[in-house]
């Protein structure tokens, strides 16, 4: 079947859909003709959909959404209506059926598929599931046998349950689709997996629900042929996709250690999303050996009490430990924390604050605002304490509501920054001070870091700059 996927994230710096090069190898590998329509890249995004579906003329179109907004308290940016309008175009233009897919969808499947208005949507992975939907339109049938399908039957909607795939079983990645060089020069890094899922329970957190709730491991050897193909194309700064690297420790450190196997540690800097526990020196030995240029670490607080009500499974020891090994092994690290949180006060936030200072952070990436998501303990907690939401009034989560703990009082953000102070150290989300801006939507400071030649990401090139800041003042 003939098959345009539709990239419809603009945000900035750009980031390249990883997601749909995966799907298109597969769908490519199984005999479909794919052909990629990057919104991103386009001058006039409306009116290159336009164009390229016509000249394409599909017989199935698929439209990922990636985000939902920007998930920034301060910020809201909320992405749906845009891509609402793309669906629009699509239907205008061709007649092909409209299936939409990716991380952002599967968070809310449903509600999506009604607002945007699009015939079809695949929750979950897609790689067997629009195989198996491109036979049923083909056949005009069979709908209730796609995995994860979210259809209409008799003016209802219909969601099948989903199926994990067996991800070894997936073609080797040769991530040729995408423009990945132009989005190296323009993003300054490229994206890749080595599992899918998370067995970790965050009250909070949408990976789970869009992409399962155990870990389901890639080969250690298929991660790295995808690296030596971004490689072969210059692309040497990559960052994982994975939620947490370093969960379970045994895959990441295999990882690690299959790319020091293959002699690849020399060549490649990548970065990850890690846990703070379990890092321990001998990963840490690993990690650099095999060519990490920076980790950031999603610590959320600094509270003991605050861990625990976000069901993280490290205690403020275990941050201070993991600081102390980054120093040792010389990584350049940042903690991420979530300010606002249930049983979130203002003595809570001091010693948050304070314990980052203390153990001289490298980097500290603070947001304000829990953004509540459907599916989750967090969704619950909320509707059992209105008071608390901040943003949309929307009862399906869809347009961005954030929980802020009431103690923290009216001006949340005024008090943390308060706290915070001028120390260089701290990104805060916020725009009125750009060269602290922890938003990553339509950063001009970043755009025009790597736009001079800076690689890497995104909080990384943040640190540099504020280190040559530094340096000149």
């Amino acid at each position: 079947m003939k098959i345009a996927l539709v990239n419809t994230n603009l945000m900035r710096p750009p980031i390249a859909p990883v997601g749909l090069e995966y799907l298109a190898e597969a769908m490519i590998a199984r005999g479909h003709e794919v052909s990629l329509v990057d919104l991103c890249l386009a001058e006039e995004p409306e009116a290159c959909l336009a164009t390229q579906l016509a000249a394409i003329r599909p017989e199935l179109v698929g439209i990922t959404v990636r985000n939902t907004d920007d998930c920034y308290f301060t910020g809201q940016d909320f992405f749906l209506p845009r891509i609402k309008r793309f669906v629009e175009i699509t239907r205008e233009t061709v007649a092909a059926p409209i299936v939409l897919g990716g991380v952002g969808y599967s968070v809310a499947p449903g509600p999506i598929l009604d607002y945007l208005g699009a015939d079809l949507g695949i929750a979950g992975e897609g790689e067997a599931a629009l195989d198996l939907l491109a036979a049923a339109v083909d056949h005009g049938g069979g709908f209730e046998q796609v995995p994860g399908l979210v259809h209409r039957s008799d003016g209802q909607l219909v969601a099948n349950s989903q199926k994990h795939i067996d991800l070894a079983a997936l073609p080797p990645r040769q991530r040729t689709l995408a423009d990945n060089r132009r989005y190296f020069a323009e993003g300054g890094q490229a994206g890749f997996e080595t599992k899918r899922g998370c067995g970790m329970a965050c009250i909070y957190c949408a990976d789970p629900v869009a992409k399962g709730r155990t870990w389901r491991l890639l080969p250690p050897e298929m991660v790295v042929r995808e690296i030596r193909a971004l490689l072969d194309q210059g692309i040497d700064h990559l960052h994982t996709c994975d939620s947490e690297f370093n969960l379970p420790a045994d895959h990441g450190a295999a990882v690690c250690e299959e790319i020091i196997r293959s002699g690849l540690g020399q060549s490649v800097h990548w970065y990850a999303y890690c846990s703070p526990s379990p890092f321990t020196p001998e990963m840490a030995e690993l990690f650099v050996r095999a060519g990490c240029a920076g980790v950031d670490f999603g610590v959320d607080s600094g509270d003991e009490g605050i861990l625990a009500g976000l069901a993280r499974h490290f205690h403020p020891a275990e941050i201070r430990q993991t600081a102390k090994i980054c120093r040792r092994f010389g990584i350049h690290y940042m903690f991420d924390l979530l300010i606002g949180g249930p049983g979130e006060t203002r003595e809570s936030v001091r010693r948050t604050i304070g314990l980052m200072k203390e153990i001289d952070a490298e980097r500290v990436g603070v947001a304000i605002g829990v953004r509540v998501y459907p599916g989750t303990r967090m969704a619950r907690i909320a509707r059992e304490q209105p008071e608390a939401l901040h943003g949309s009034a929307d009862p399906e989560l869809l347009r961005p509501v954030f929980y802020l703990a009431p103690e923290l009082g009216p001006d949340a953000v005024g008090f943390v920054r308060e706290l915070v102070g001028d120390d260089p150290r701290f990104f805060l989300p916020v725009a009125d001070d750009p060269d602290k801006n922890y938003n990553y939507n339509d950063n001009s400071v970043l755009v025009e870091a790597i736009g001079s030649g800076y690689r890497g990401a995104y909080w990384d090139i943040l640190r540099r700059l504020a280190s040559e800041h530094e340096q000149d003042c």
